[in-house]
């Protein structure tokens, strides 16, 4: 507070900003209302608000909204209390990415592409050539040269029906595990977090494995933040001593290959501190110092004591997740800790449980791309930003006879040949399973943009039309019904350390990276405000010194002083055939055989593998 008596101001301190992933909420804690919203200030008054619940649709939390409404326009965003999911915080990406919704890059009328040219047509118009172009393919190359892709922010209903629809034309190749390359049949038919959101607050202790919890999960992060200063030994392993602003015991540093063998130096340490067989595909491995005092804590005999070993998204993206699903599994169940997993986005578990994934010898999404369809169907899918190997899935979409989008916002422009406007979250009723499994329905606050249809009456539509069976929904609450009859949550989100995937390959016989001069490992960070299509084009979140840094790549500090560098200075980052130039920046937390080069960015979109190696120069 600057000034007295009737000349004190709040303000900012002295050219400082807060730079937290859940600022927004010291706007709520204001009890004079001195602290406001700047996207919001001065654009309406409280009283002429319309209120409306809502779910958020970003990530696995489901943290649960009040949405202020005029005329139609989103004005503001605000928590709902629910102690059992987001209490009563917000993420400042639940708080402030509705910016998006009116986006200039919004999507209104469906587009198609004739002569390179693109051109605004009717609903008519767009749907007759759709359903042409889908039979001329199959009857040309078989329903099998037909892809499916889906965003995993997508609603119960949207997912339900895009795979019966690709299910009704004949093929198989449907998938929702966008930025997944190890598609393992050993792997749980649902991961989800193993326990309700509340018990992150009070376990006794937690190995966090492949989570910057801050950035992907800043919710689940206050819980735990709770639980450490409770008393709780929170360890961590990453590829990079990032500050999760919780009080930790351990933390392992190690580059994202040496990940399967600091998780299996705390399993060998666990079996040696308990006279257990160590599993054959570890013999060799020696512990290090902090893998066994986590082995000595994790298995530390206490009444009642609440542990959990918590697998975050960068370990379901990694190449090794198995093997690392795997050790963490026998870690669990060897010390009676709880294996959960950090679900990425708002409907992983969902699109799980309406089948949106391949069957009987379908292709997974990284297939679907390194084997190239004629036809592609994407929905909310941004191929440049939210796949495992964007240059690959951008190739594999260039070449195909046709590509259908149905997206919220103008993209894909470059490789799509039909795009329709799809209604957002708040204009469209839905359903969203979060990561405890917790089904929350919501409904539509606002009209459709311009000619913006929700996404499960453009598909029902479009079924319709392609004169396939089960099709004929009047309401969302009908297909949500369909959607889920018959399916036991509970049953199906068994405890992930009940059945155990087999150990079978040794340390020894994994492919070893390459080495030699500046060959390095990718860290392929996915910022917290570049994770999906809405919070992309949020400007208050782009402006914030997280989204900023997104454009970076981060060198480790010997390397960055051997290039001769000083921050801000250009280098060339080569991933195989792809080149980038990106302005660098010294990090002493990385490992010397690390660079963190963030993926789901502009710059990032011409690259390979999320974990694949690099060549880095100056510019």
């Amino acid at each position: 507070m600057l000034g007295r008596g009737e000349h004190a101001e709040i303000t900012a301190f002295v050219g400082q900003t807060v730079n937290s992933e859940l600022s927004g909420n010291m706007i709520d804690l204001c009890p004079v209302g001195a602290l406001t919203s700047k996207p919001f200030r001065y654009s309406a008054r409280t009283w002429e608000l319309s209120r409306r619940k809502s779910i958020s649709p970003h990530d696995s939390v489901g943290a649960n909204l009040m949405v202020q409404v005029k005329g139609h326009r989103v004005m503001r965003v605000l928590p709902f209390e629910n102690e059992a999911i987001n209490e009563c915080w917000l993420s400042d990406k639940d708080r402030f990415s509705y910016e998006a919704l009116n986006s200039s890059e919004r999507l209104t009328k469906p587009m198609i592409k004739q002569d390179g040219q693109w051109h605004e047509v009717d609903w008519h118009t767009a749907l007759a050539y759709v359903t042409q172009g889908l039979s001329k393919i199959k009857q040309s190359h078989g329903a099998a040269s037909i892809g499916a892709l889906a965003s995993p922010h997508s609603t119960v209903e949207e997912l339900h029906l895009w795979q019966q629809l690709a299910r009704g034309i004949g093929t198989e190749n449907i998938d929702f595990r966008l930025r997944q390359s190890d598609f393992s049949e050993t792997l749980p038919t649902a991961p989800w977090l193993g326990m309700p959101i509340a018990a992150l607050s009070n376990l006794d202790s937690a190995l966090v494995v492949g989570a910057l919890l801050c950035s992907d999960h800043p919710l689940f992060a206050a819980r735990l933040r709770q639980a450490a200063k409770a008393g709780a030994q929170i360890h961590l392993l990453h590829a990079i001593d990032d500050d999760a602003l919780i009080p930790t015991a351990q933390r392992l540093v190690a580059a994202p290959s040496a990940w399967l063998e600091e998780l299996a130096g705390v399993a060998v340490a666990l079996a040696q501190a308990s006279n257990l067989a160590v599993p054959k595909a570890f013999n060799g491995v020696t512990p290090s110092a902090a893998a066994r005092k986590i082995a000595t804590q994790l298995g530390l005999p206490q009444l009642g004591a609440q542990r959990a070993i918590l697998l975050g998204n960068a370990v379901v993206q990694h190449p090794d997740f198995s093997l690392l699903y795997a050790a963490a599994q026998w870690i669990a169940r060897h010390t009676g800790a709880t294996l959960g997993f950090l679900t990425e986005a708002a409907n992983t578990i969902g699109a799980h449980l309406v089948g949106a994934v391949p069957r009987a010898g379908g292709l997974s999404a990284a297939e679907m791309f390194k084997q190239p369809r004629k036809a592609y169907l994407l929905f909310n899918v941004e191929a440049e930003y939210d796949t495992a190997n964007p240059a690959q899935a951008c190739a594999a979409l260039a070449q195909a006879e046709m590509v259908v989008s149905l997206s919220t916002f103008k993209h894909g422009l470059e490789y799509a040949d039909v795009v329709l406007p799809v209604a957002a979250f708040t204009e469209t009723a839905g359903t969203l399973i979060n990561a405890q499994g917790t089904v929350q329905s919501f409904n539509g606050v606002v009209q459709a943009l311009g000619e913006a249809r929700p996404g499960w009456k453009i598909l029902t539509v479009l079924g319709q039309l392609l004169e396939l069976p089960g099709f004929a929904y009047e309401t969302a609450e009908a297909v949500r019904a369909t959607a889920l009859e018959g399916i036991e949550i509970t049953a199906r989100l068994s405890n992930c350390s009940q059945s155990a995937p087999s150990l079978k390959l040794k340390l020894s016989d994994r492919p070893a990276l390459q080495t030699g001069d500046m060959v390095l490992e990718r860290l392929p960070e996915v910022s917290i405000y570049h994770a999906d299509p809405l919070v992309r084009r949020a400007e208050s979140l782009q402006l914030t010194r997280t989204a900023q840094a997104a454009s970076r790549v981060s060198l480790p500090a010997k390397l960055f002083d051997q290039l001769g560098l000083v921050a801000g200075d250009a280098v060339r980052v080569r991933q195989g055939e792809s080149v980038v130039t990106m302005p660098a920046v010294r990090d002493a937390r990385l490992p010397e055989t690390v660079a963190r080069v963030p993926a789901a960015t502009h710059a990032s979109a011409q690259l390979g593998s999320l974990f694949g190696e690099l060549r880095i120069e100056k510019a």
